[in-house]
């Protein structure tokens, strides 16, 4: 029973950080299509289990991602892609700590990143994870950007 629970809660986290979930209802639609049969009471022990919260626009976000969506919220200026590599232009003076919290997040996709004033260099594993974190780090924007 664990193992199938750490299994779904590991897509949960897949889901959460790939696309915009704004309910249960839809969380339980999204882990069907991994496989997961589940009933909404179970999603929402998992939702407390893992510490979701959403954000003031309504989607959810891991407990993680949380110190990384503060950062990313109120300091990125914009988020550039080119293949696998991610440009986050910054204020002036705040990359190294945005850096930090992408590096503390354990963001799977994301093989490491080098920070200099404003600007911070995150390589991904491939073209597809470089797709996957500007999407998530225009999620973090919210709705300023």
């Amino acid at each position: 029973m664990a193992k199938k629970r750490s299994n779904r809660q590991e897509a949960i986290r897949e889901i959460v950080r790939n696309k915009d979930v704004r309910t249960q209802r839809m969380l339980v639609d999204e882990l069907k299509a991994y496989g997961f049969d589940c009933t909404q009471a179970t999603i929402s022990r998992d939702i407390a289990d893992m510490g979701l919260r959403k954000l003031p626009e309504g989607v959810y976000v891991l407990a993680e991602d949380l110190h990384l969506q503060r950062m990313v919220s109120e300091l990125v200026v914009e988020v550039v892609r080119t293949g696998n590599q991610v440009l986050v232009k910054a204020q002036p003076g705040t990359a190294s700590g945005i850096a930090a919290a992408i590096d503390a997040a354990e963001l799977p996709a994301v093989l490491g990143s080098l920070a200099g004033n404003d600007t911070i260099l995150v390589i991904t594993r491939t073209e597809e994870d470089g797709e996957r974190f500007e999407s998530l780090m225009s999620k973090l924007c919210g709705s300023r950007r």
